[in-house]
């Protein structure tokens, strides 16, 4: 989508390619976070493909190594940048589902700065860099309040492999609070653009109404409630948030 938002509205191959090498650097990512959270998701989500024992460890590993090589492959005939860019998002992801993820807040920190990247790399891809920072920024902090909110619902299966996520280091209430804090953060950081006259009047009703409405609600929601059915639907709730995101700052940029 960045690649879109940050270029004339022409559909090259270019840009197909570099959507198809992220989503399979994304499949990559989700293959080995589930391989190495097997024990974790036998308690939190038993009907996945390997806790529930419809993949072998083996054959995920592979279809991790396959699907990565071939991102890789693809990335290449596009830029050296763009290529540096996955290299390294692969590698991170790697990384932070073998070691980073049981350190309470960094691994959040860090599987968020992917998502904001991928808007980085779809403007590299573009040609235009400094284009992709905004939305990098916004979904940075959204992507972050949508895996603290994931560690509150995951409590339980991440005790029992002794994983210290930050709401069991630091409660649900603070984790609640940090939650809030990022989404007033990220209210005021979406009307910024509209004030430096970098997006239009569109943007700004839209992300107000589809974006900000949802944050309140998610804040409103969290403070009262934090059952499982609740957080269940803050987090899909929170997805929706950065798909609207992305679409009001293309009305933003192109009516």
């Amino acid at each position: 989508m960045a690649c879109f938002i940050c270029s004339e509205p022409n559909i090259l191959p270019i840009y197909l390619l570099a959507g198809l090498s992220g989503a399979l650097v994304n499949a990559g990512g989700n293959i080995i976070n589930d391989y190495f959270d097997i024990e974790i998701d036998k308690i939190n989500r038993p009907n996945r493909p390997l806790p529930s024992g419809d993949m072998s460890l083996k054959n995920a590993l592979s279809l991790y190594i396959y699907t990565t090589l071939f991102a890789f492959v693809i990335v290449y005939e596009i830029s050296i940048q763009a290529f540096s860019i996955v290299v390294i998002t692969s590698v991170a992801m790697f990384l932070y589902s073998y070691k980073l993820k049981g350190i309470p807040l960094i691994g959040n920190i860090v599987i968020s700065f992917f998502t904001g990247l991928a808007f980085l790399f779809g403007s590299v891809v573009a040609g235009n860099i400094y284009c992709g920072i905004i939305p990098a920024v916004f979904a940075f902090l959204i992507s972050l309040m949508r895996e603290l909110v994931k560690d509150i619902e995951d409590i339980e299966g991440d005790k029992s492999v002794r994983i210290s996520s930050y709401p069991i280091k630091y409660g649900i209430d603070k984790s609640v609070k940090l939650i809030s804090a990022l989404g007033v953060i990220l209210i005021i950081a979406t009307t910024i653009p509209f004030l430096l006259k970098i997006y239009n009047w569109y943007y700004f009703i839209f992300v107000s109404l589809f974006v900000n409405g949802i944050l309140v609600f998610v804040m409103r929601e969290l403070k009262n409630n934090t059952s499982q059915s609740t957080l269940k639907k803050v987090s899909l709730l929170l997805k929706f948030g950065m798909v609207f995101g992305v679409i009001a700052i293309f009305i933003g940029t192109k009516l």
